[in-house]
């Protein structure tokens, strides 16, 4: 197959508080109406949702272009891979672990926390799937619900060591196991961790929280329902640039993702429910999260290696609300709360941010698009929806092994190989997809009121494209998951005019899954993978496709990270569908984009593929020891 490129060597000035670009070309750029606008420097992006002037309009149209010029110069291809490291530099590795100096360390409880057989503790944690069908009654926010949910979200899972390296995993995934992703904890005050309403950085090593600051009084009475408090989420885009090169920037979405959805996971098992704060901008997360101790970074006008300190600042991406389930809808003033937030550079923040690396690589283009894609505030006041919880689909019940959702998000590992021998049940097959939609049984998909797509603010705009390959009674071939099935016409045209669209037998009424060819796929996977053999040696593997171009269109460049964010929800879930089960799985961030494109008939930006994935039976490899996650050894890997 051969694959079509656009210009790649495109920048985009953009002037911000945050950045400082040097000196460098400007260009054009291919915008989704397909005209080329010449590119300017621009201001900060208008905080209202007043119609935009000509102006402001036209900085909109930049910003978005600058998300395409990325997502074009970030492809991999046949014969091109996206520009990164030619080798690793391990002594510059970054530290995965960000620490506060001087920051008062409040440590968590550890689960389990008595010293009771683990199987008698855990009897207290629901059943996996249960969660699907219905969340359980509150519990209060106290030191040990905080505990229990960094310890079944975002905690450390394990220690791995071999003869010559020992290394953490985390119940979070990410891209290389490199971990960019951070987070925050806003919290009215909690009895044995502050007294007083705080922000703290959550340190997974330590299963502790580093207090950076006491915030006033009145801020959750006045703005917020009872019993609720706020988990930010940043970025260090360096961790995974280090090793990934220019296409880091999708990978530290994905990981995003997958936070957001081990998080939602985690506070489900505790009868709380989240949703997404997107109506703050930028700057408001940036304040709230006390990252504005970070120096300006200035943006060079191409890759280049040397000493940047600055480039470990942590870039805010999301907030989540986090709320007893059942609870009404409240107002939500983000003008005020804005105002409010404005005050908190004026906080006494406590830490200072440890150094990661001793020498650097700059992929300009990254800093340049984490600039275009920033949000706004927009400026709403009103009805904080609340969705009524929807459960997912069932077909087959009896796919899950009894476990906890304990057991499955703690022991959840990225498999490194696949055995190509483990094969998968029909039923089994549609369960796990079952899970994977967002609007939950008896709807029609597009909504996102399920498990744990709720927390999400905007309708699905992310599918999956499926190479089945070991599924007892279904054929080999490729099929389509349809996750907003308003997206279904469209989807016919954009792809190629011999595909069936055609329900497999079977298949649940409630689940949109259309067989498209029947074919063994498997090396064809392979190959679209990159060449690995994980892609092929599974159950199923996948590409995850977003209604890519009209989104950004409509909604802005900000939308570009937050797609990402989908799959990364979409992949936690395959990890731990696959695991409930009995099997592993494994995101892969690296394929090649347009070939994927091609074999479906997609033209244009219209749909991309962003993310894909392989679900099977893992090959063990017996040289590593695991260790427990606490207490674990000193060392900072």
């Amino acid at each position: 197959m051969a694959s079509k490129f656009l210009p790649s060597r495109l920048t985009l000035p953009l002037n911000s508080p945050r950045f400082h670009i040097l000196p460098s070309t400007s260009a054009s750029v291919l915008l989704p109406n397909k005209t080329i606008i010449p590119m300017a420097s621009s201001s900060s992006a208008s905080s209202s949702v007043k119609n935009p002037t000509k102006e402001e309009e036209e900085e909109l149209q930049e910003k978005i272009g600058q998300a395409l010029t990325y997502h074009q110069q970030t492809k991999h291809g046949f014969t091109n891979y996206a520009r990164g490291p030619r080798d690793l530099d391990w002594a510059n590795q970054p530290n995965p672990f960000r620490r506060y100096i001087s920051a008062p360390l409040l440590p968590l409880l550890h689960f389990p926390t008595d010293k009771k057989p683990t199987v008698a503790v855990t009897d207290d944690a629901p059943l996996y799937s249960s969660l699907f069908h219905s969340l359980p009654p509150p519990k209060p926010i106290t030191q040990s619900t905080i505990s229990q949910l960094f310890y079944d979200s975002l905690a450390l899972s394990a220690w791995k060591t071999t003869r010559f390296s020992t290394w953490s995993l985390r119940v979070n995934p990410s891209s290389g196991n490199l971990h960019p992703t951070e987070a925050y904890l806003i919290a009215p005050p909690v009895e044995s961790i502050s007294d007083s309403p705080f922000v703290a950085h959550y340190a997974p090593k330590e299963h502790s929280l580093e207090l950076r600051a006491t915030i006033p009084s009145g801020f959750f009475p006045k703005f917020f329902p009872d019993n609720s408090f706020l988990i930010g989420i940043s970025s260090i885009f360096w961790r995974e640039a280090w090793k990934y090169g220019e296409r880091a920037f999708r990978y530290c979405n994905h990981d995003v993702g997958h936070a957001i959805g081990a998080i939602a996971m985690a506070a489900a098992t505790l009868g709380w429910d989240v949703k997404l704060l997107d109506g703050f901008g930028y700057k408001d997360l940036e304040k709230l999260m006390g990252l504005e101790i970070f120096p300006d970074f200035k943006i060079p006008s191409r890759p280049i290696k040397g000493k940047f300190p600055d480039i470990e600042f942590e870039h805010p991406d999301c907030l989540i609300l986090v709320f007893p389930n059942g609870s009404n809808r409240f107002d939500v003033n983000y003008k005020e709360l804005s105002s409010v937030i404005n005050e908190f550079s004026n906080l006494e923040w406590k830490g200072k941010p440890n150094s990661l690396s001793k020498e650097h690589i700059c992929w300009d283009i990254i800093y340049r698009t984490a600039e275009a894609v920033k949000k706004p505030l927009t400026i709403q006041k009103g009805e904080f929806p609340v969705d009524q919880f929807k459960s997912s689909g069932i077909c087959s019940e009896n796919s899950y092994k009894g476990l906890t959702i304990r057991e499955v998000v703690r022991k959840r590992r990225s498999a490194v190989d696949m055995d190509g021998v483990t094969v998968m049940e029909r039923e089994t097959f549609y369960q796990i997809l079952l899970h994977c939609l967002p609007s939950g049984k008896g709807e029609k998909h597009r909504r996102q009121l399920a498990l744990p797509f709720r927390v999400l603010s905007w309708d699905a705009e992310v599918h999956a494209a499926l190479f089945v390959h070991r599924v007892i009674g279904l054929p080999k071939g490729l099929y389509f998951l349809v996750r907003n099935e308003d997206h279904l016409e469209e989807l016919k045209k954009a792809t190629r005019s011999e595909f069936k669209w055609r329900k497999p037998e079977g298949c649940p009424d409630d689940l949109p899954l259309y067989e498209l060819v029947t074919s063994d796929y498997r090396e064809l996977a392979k190959h679209l993978s990159c060449h690995q053999d994980i892609a092929s040696d599974g159950c199923f593997s996948l590409g995850m496709v977003a209604h890519f171009e009209l989104t950004l269109s409509e909604k802005g460049a900000w939308m570009y990270p937050r797609l990402f964010w989908e799959t990364g929800i979409l992949g936690q879930v395959l990890y731990l569908e696959a695991h409930a089960v009995g099997i592993s799985a494994t995101g892969i961030g690296c394929f090649f984009d347009d070939p994927v494109h091609e074999l479906l008939g997609l033209k244009g930006s219209k749909f991309q593929s962003l993310y894909h994935f392989t679900v099977g039976g893992p090959v063990l490899d017996e040289r590593i020891m695991s260790l427990p996650a606490y207490p674990g050894p000193s060392i900072d890997a």
